[in-house]
């Protein structure tokens, strides 16, 4: 039997259709478990950075300038095999920019082990796309065309897939920003409220970071991060200014300069969150407002495709059946 005419049975769709279902059961009654396991790996993930920074640190006062490795444990180890990939063909030349480094501390990647696996996945991946697309179509589906055709659409969807990593980047860059965008203007409330009671800004990004932690884990891991670079840089703009590099939200590098601004001219810091509280809410207000706003030309079109149709029947189908049926003007 020819496997494209297996794929258009009747009972290969429905034992398909019936394993996607048992698959989406299992993964919503197990989604809470794997959310748990989430936010133990970003706490250990945070305490391992602290770790690295402390000896990092350690070692800079020491006048070493690089600290032991053995005192080291990093979140990001990656395979043998991907590094010496990454070695041999000199990857670092080929893919990596200044910007690299940047792109996937906003995404959550730190580390250089999290480097050498993106470099390795960029190299691999089209690869990789192009192998399995040209067993495709030269062997399962190869539909009577040149063979010069098929290798032709094999290496254009390897070369599409050369940017599937930098696409997976981006759209966990994406839901990273926006869960630490939603909840950055409550941060600020809590964050005024610790300064006003007298905390340290140390003390209140610990303190914040413990709180927020429910609404928004990657929010809480950013704070948790800056709270040891405040706890072991001797420039505490620094610490400020790598939040707002690693989060790459506007918002957040408003906040951190008016920080590094008041740390460094000594002006009131209450009153430097304040101004940045009220700024946050009337953002987020005017977010809302534009929401609600584009909302009735979003309605438009299902409510012609939808709503309009099934009213026009209920006003109109009694009409028509007393016109046509029996008794009725055409009926009759």
């Amino acid at each position: 039997m020819n496997f494209l005419e297996m794929l258009a049975q009747r009972e290969f769709l429905i034992a398909v259709l019936a394993a996607v279902s048992a698959a989406a059961v299992v993964f919503t009654f197990g989604s809470g478990f794997i959310v748990k396991s989430e936010m133990k790996d970003r706490i250990k993930r945070v305490a391992l950075e602290r770790d690295k920074m402390r000896a990092e640190e350690m070692a800079r006062l020491r006048g070493s300038g690089v600290a032991d490795s053995r005192s080291i444990r990093r979140s990001g180890e990656t395979k043998t095999y991907m590094k010496n990939v990454v070695d041999r063909f000199d990857l670092k030349k080929a893919f990596q920019d200044d910007a690299t480094v940047d792109k996937l501390a906003m995404a959550g990647y730190r580390g250089q082990g999290h480097l050498t696996t993106f470099l390795f996945m960029r190299f691999a991946t089209p690869i990789v796309v192009f192998v399995l697309c040209a067993i495709y179509v030269l062997f399962l589906a190869p539909g009577g065309r040149p063979l010069y055709m098929n290798l032709a659409i094999a290496i254009g969807i390897g070369i599409i897939g050369a940017y599937l990593p930098n696409v997976l980047l981006k759209n966990t860059t994406t839901k990273r920003q926006m869960s630490i965008k939603r909840a950055w203007p409550d941060c600020l409330d809590l964050m005024l409220l610790c300064v006003e009671a007298g905390m340290s800004m140390e003390h209140a990004f610990k303190r914040v970071a413990k709180e927020i932690g429910q609404q928004s884990a990657e929010l809480a891991e950013e704070l948790t991060l800056t709270t040891a670079e405040l706890s072991f840089l001797e420039d505490r703009g620094r610490a400020y200014d790598n939040l707002g590099r690693r989060t790459g939200l506007d918002g957040v590098k408003s906040v951190m300069t008016a920080l590094i601004q008041a740390d460094r001219y000594g002006t009131s810091v209450g009153q430097a969150l304040r101004v940045m509280a009220e700024e946050g809410r009337e953002t987020r207000m005017m977010e809302a407002e534009k929401k609600a706003a584009s909302l009735p030309p979003k309605l438009t079109v299902p409510l012609i495709l939808f709503f309009l149709p099934v009213l026009f029947i209920v006003i109109i189908a009694p009409a028509v059946i007393k016109v046509f049926g029996p008794g009725g003007v055409a009926g009759g």
